[in-house]
């Protein structure tokens, strides 16, 4: 089954803007995008990598115009929030704990 995130905004440059500024380490994500970029989706074989880039979206929500999206069932997307994120990091662990 295929897991994946997905980033969204309206405003050109803000997901390279984002993603830059937190995970310059991650070279195969950013050649993926340009300053044009409003949608950006990232697969997962082990959904509880989704973890960390979840929890640096909610901590910088309010810098950025980015909205998240996470698949971990087909065909069912989760919109990623403030009030959700927690429990949506704390679900991943316990569902998929390799």
């Amino acid at each position: 089954m295929k897991t994946f995130l997905k980033l969204y905004s309206d405003v050109k440059g803000e997901i390279s803007k984002f993603l830059n500024k937190f995970y310059l380490s991650t070279e195969d994500i950013l050649k993926q995008i340009s300053e044009d970029t409003l949608e950006l989706e990232i697969d997962y074989e082990n959904p509880v990598e989704m973890s960390d880039l979840i929890g640096t979206f909610i901590d910088n929500k309010d810098d950025f115009k980015i909205n998240m999206w996470i698949c971990i069932d087909e065909d069912v997307l989760i919109n990623v929030t403030v009030n959700n994120a927690d429990e949506i990091i704390k679900y991943l662990y316990e569902r998929f704990p390799y």
